[in-house]
Order: structure tokens, then C-alpha cells, then sequence
């Protein structure tokens, strides 16, 4: 039963899943945290199917809890063999044939799945000027990954390479041409393993070809981005050449005027590095209404606050500012996309980024909008001429699928 490791490594902290790689399922998962602190934990979990359990069943699962001194990442590699060797299921009859690794910024020069050389780490290096926060922690998980599996074939499946395909005129910005190409400034956008996953998941369950689809994805979690996917292809996104720029997310202030930290600089006496932390940290639905979790805004909406109101009508009127723009890049529109842990769980977003568009053709059902099922669902009436669904996303399963093709 040939297997994937798919790994996804942060600066302290990672995740891994072990995945079979004929029938997709996921057979162990796990978190690694606190790397570098005292008080190190991990947790893993394995799934196993039960023989007399029937085909929709959900699989047994098993937790364990680990609490340790956890150096570096590569005393967490350990820690996740460990778990392993103890708790299965066992790596000697589900052997790897590959680690996969999420890579965060590929730039221009990683454009598919790739096979980690040594040359392919040097390149992940120089891209983390563009990255500092994502890629030096994804090379760290990389070279811990590439010694506790030392046999076999790493590959990187980068966020930004299914935008690759956007045209010219849709990531190019309008600065000194020279200065732009100099310092590598463009769009790059994010979220991609998403976007790919889920509108080719779409697709398929709408049984209609991917390559007729014209779609808006809505990549929704403390980290938002929209994409206009035409034929399967990227032709449009909303982050830029970092994740900051696009929607309201969590604690990232989404699109804004550039002259406003030249006035805060002047008027306020911010710094570069107080500007930074103010626009990915303390802006956003955090920087409204003071919590950056969606639940507790809808709650303290709900219940009267107002800067909570406005901090739901501030991120619905960016969401419905971006499909309307991608309505028009894309020149029609058959399915609209809801995912990830807003944009599945949040029937109140869903509503206010669609209400009201009965003339562009996108008429939701009230009832299926309101009803938490699992799975894949449509959310629109059965009449509707654009189809609206709620697609749970699975990044570590596409980067599983690009890990076997990049071997392939």
C-alpha cells in the first residue's frame, strides 16, 4: 500500500498527514508545536476502517498526546517517528514513497511540483525575501524531512504555482518597469493547492468537464484569498505578491491605499517594522472588532456590538467588490465557490457575499445556505443559472496528488 507523507512546516511548529496514495485516504495525522520552547507537545492521530463497518462509515480515530522538549525540527521528526513506531500505523508496512512539502513562495522560476535538489533548496533561499515569514520555515521542515527519510524523493508543491497562468495584465503592477523586474515585484498570489483542489473537486461533482467551467473560488479562513479560475486555469487572484493584499482576513488589513502608511508614518511616527506588524497582525477583523476569529464577530454582532457589524459589512462588501470583478474578467460565471473554515462553516458570509445578485444569475437557497451537512453541497436554488457550492478543501491531498505526478 504505497503512501505519501505530505508535510506543511512553520517556523516553531508542523503538520503532517500519511496518506495512501491509491485510495486518497488519510491514515495518520499529526502536530508538532512549540518547536525551540520547554514546553514542546505533539499530537498524533491515526484512522483505521473498520472490516464490518459499512462504505460510508467514518474511520476509528485515535488520539495521542505527547509533551516534550522538542529542540529543533528535526528532534520533531523524531518525535513524529516515534508516534509512528508506537501508535502506528507502522511505517515499515506503509512505507512512503515520497515526502511532500508545501512551500509557500515559489516566485517566477517554480511553476509545478518539483523534486528538492540541492539547487531547489538554494532557490527556496533566495525567494524568502519575498516570503521571510513562510519559506525559511519551509526549508527548515524540508531539511529535517530529508533526514529522517533519507531514501526516498522530497518533493515542493508551491502555493503560488497554479497562478502562474495569470496573464500579464492581471500581475503586473503599475510601477518603474525596470525597479519592478529588478526587485521581483509582481502578483504571485496564494492559496493555490486550495484553488486547485477545490475547483477541480467542483468539477467533478457537477459532472461537467473542467475545462468549460468559468469559476469564482472564495478561499475563506484567518488567511482569504479570491480566485477566477476559467477552464481550470488561474487567470485572477486577490493576493498579491505577499498574502496581505485582497480580502479582510483575520488579522491582514486586505487591500488599502498605499499613501495611507506614508500618512501614518508622517503623522503618526510608525516605522517600517510598526507598519508591518499594524497591516498582518493588528489589522483586519482583529484590528475592527478587536478579535480576529470570525465566530466570536458574528457573535458579538449578533448580539448588538457594533464594530462587529461593521466589521462583517467591511469583509462582505470585499467579497462582493471581488466577484464582481471576477464576474467581468472572466466574462460569465457558472459556479461560485465557498471553502475553508469561514468560507464552509459561515452561512451569515455566504449569504451577504451573494445577496441581492438574482440579476447576475446567482440565486441562493435560503434553507440549503443554513443547513451544515458534510461533504460537498450546493447551497443555491435548483434553478439557479450560476450554481453556488460549499467545498471542503484538502491542501494536503492535492499536495499528495502533485507529490506522485512531480514522480511521475
Amino acid at each position: 500500500m504505497p503512501t505519501v507523507l505530505v508535510v506543511n512546516s512553520g517556523s516553531s511548529s508542523f503538520k503532517y498527514q500519511l496518506i495512501d496514495v491509491e485510495t486518497e485516504r488519510t491514515l495518520a495525522s499529526g502536530l508538532v508545536e512549540r518547536i525551540g520552547d520547554e514546553s514542546g507537545a505533539a499530537e498524533h492521530r491515526s484512522f483505521t476502517i473498520d472490516q464490518a463497518a459499512g462504505v460510508d462509515d467514518p474511520p476509528i480515530e485515535e488520539r495521542w498526546l505527547i509533551e516534550r522538549t522538542i529542540h529543533d525540527h528535526t528532534a520533531g521528526f523524531r518525535v513524529m517517528l516515534e508516534a509512528f513506531a508506537e501508535h502506528g500505523p507502522s511505517l515499515v508496512e506503509h512505507a512512503p514513497v515520497a515526502v511532500g512539502h508545501r512551500v509557500v513562495h515559489g516566485g517566477k522560476r517554480f511553476f509545478e511540483p518539483t523534486v528538492v535538489t540541492d539547487l531547489v533548496k538554494i532557490n527556496i533561499e533566495d525567494i524568502s525575501e519575498l516570503a521571510p515569514l513562510h519559506n525559511p520555515a519551509n526549508l527548515q521542515g524540508i531539511t529535517a524531512a530529508q533526514a529522517a527519510f533519507p531514501d526516498v524523493p522530497h518533493v515542493a508543491v508551491f502555493d503560488t504555482a497554479f497562478h502562474q497562468t495569470i496573464p500579464a495584465a492581471a500581475y503586473t503592477y503599475a510601477i518603474d518597469a525596470e525597479l519592478a523586474e529588478k526587485h521581483r515585484v509582481r502578483r504571485y498570489g496564494f492559496h493555490g493547492t486550495s484553488h486547485k483542489f477545490v475547483s477541480e473537486a467542483a468539477a467533478a461533482y457537477l459532472e461537467r468537464p473542467l475545462g468549460e467551467l468559468k469559476q469564482i473560488v472564495f478561499h475563506l479562513g484567518n488567511g482569504a484569498s479570491a480566485c477566477a479560475v476559467d477552464g481550470g486555469r488561474s487567470v485572477d487572484t486577490s493576493m498579491g505578491m505577499t498574502p496581505l493584499e485582497g480580502l479582510v482576513m483575520g488579522t491582514r488589513s486586505g487591500d488599502l491605499d498605499p499613501a495611507v502608511l506614508f500618512h501614518l508614518h508622517r503623522k503618526a511616527g510608525l516605522g517600517f517594522e510598526e507598519l508591518d506588524t499594524l497591516l498582518n497582525r493588528r489589522s483586519g477583523l482583529l484590528g475592527l472588532s478587536g478579535t480576529g476569529d470570525m465566530r466570536d464577530v458574528t457573535d458579538a454582532a449578533a448580539q448588538g456590538d457594533e464594530a462587529a457589524k461593521l466589521a462583517l459589512e467591511v469583509t462582505i462588501h470585499r467579497l462582493r467588490h471581488y466577484l464582481g470583478a471576477y464576474l467581468a474578467v472572466l466574462g460569465g460565471l457558472d459556479v461560485v465557490v465557498f471553502t475553508a473554515g469561514v468560507g464552509e462553516n459561515a452561512p451569515l458570509i455566504r449569504a451577504g457575499a451573494v445577496q441581492g445578485l438574482e440579476g447576475l444569475g446567482i440565486v441562493l437557497d435560503e434553507e440549503r445556505n443554513a443547513t451544515r451537512v458534510p461533504g460537498i453541497r450546493v447551497i443555491s436554488t435548483d434553478d439557479s443559472p450560476v450554481t453556488v457550492l460549499v467545498v471542503p478543501t484538502n491542501e494536503e491531498l492535492e499536495i499528495a496528488r502533485q507529490t506522485v505526478a512531480a514522480l511521475a
